[in-house]
């Protein structure tokens, strides 16, 4: 279980720095020895790790037969908080993923089903470092709005995200970054930088390589709108 726990923090660190092909390494080895410490929890965590990379490379439905796998995994886990809060994590992951495949229905479903697993666990920051709760639903909501392209409803739902105060700089970062691209889409230029800034401030590391920072940052140059000295700072920041 210590080997699958170190394995699972070394695809955190890859995946976020860009190396794609040690992140694939090491879940490949968190998942060998989930299997050797016959722990359910950590075989549906790897299910669910697996299914973002195939969030990532489009390929959705893939992703969803993980996430099923995933779910099917933890009904053979010891009924509990941890078990309820991997369970609700992966909801979370299925609904962005049904977004993205524009299935409204099944999105809000999954958003629905991890809301309920959350009001049972409530901020579950610390298990699993998954982030899981009431906060991370809400902020799975802008998400999910984004990804039906329903930007306005997504930057409403986003001014009233509060985070709690052991949230994760890594998860502020990347919630700012999704808030950024929705207000860019919905013509709010400096509301958009300033999440950009946000997202710099709350996780640097994290931001200078997170691919919606990137990409939102080139659609805002794009938009050919006078921006600050301090814009083409953050571009060279970037190394845009």
């Amino acid at each position: 279980m210590l080997l699958a726990s170190t394995y699972r923090t070394a695809y955190d660190v890859a995946t976020k720095l860009g190396f794609a092909d040690l992140a694939a390494i090491a879940l490949s080895r968190m998942d060998w020895a989930a299997h050797r410490a016959s722990d359910a929890v950590f075989g549906g965590m790897y299910r669910y790790m697996r299914a973002l990379t195939y969030l990532r490379e489009g390929q959705f439905r893939t992703g969803e037969r993980l996430v099923d796998m995933g779910l099917n995994i933890l009904e053979q886990a010891d009924p509990g908080r941890e078990r309820d809060v991997v369970t609700g994590q992966l909801h979370l992951g299925a609904a962005v993923m049904a977004g993205r495949a524009h299935d409204r229905g099944r999105a809000e479903g999954h958003l629905a089903e991890a809301g309920r697993m959350a009001d049972q666990t409530g901020e579950a920051v610390k298990v699993h470092w998954l982030s899981f709760g009431p906060t991370n639903v809400a902020v799975h909501q802008v998400s999910v709005a984004a990804e039906l392209d329903e930007y306005g409803d997504a930057v409403s739902a986003g001014r009233t995200v509060r985070f709690p105060k052991n949230w994760p700089a890594s998860r502020r970062s990347h919630h700012h970054a999704e808030l950024a691209r929705a207000q860019m889409w919905t013509g709010d230029i400096d509301g958009s930088f300033a999440n950009l800034l946000a997202s710099r401030k709350a996780a640097p590391q994290q931001a200078r390589y997170h691919p919606t920072v990137r990409e939102t940052y080139a659609g805002l140059e794009a938009a050919k709108r006078q921006l600050p000295d301090s814009f083409l700072s953050y571009g060279s920041w970037l190394g845009a």
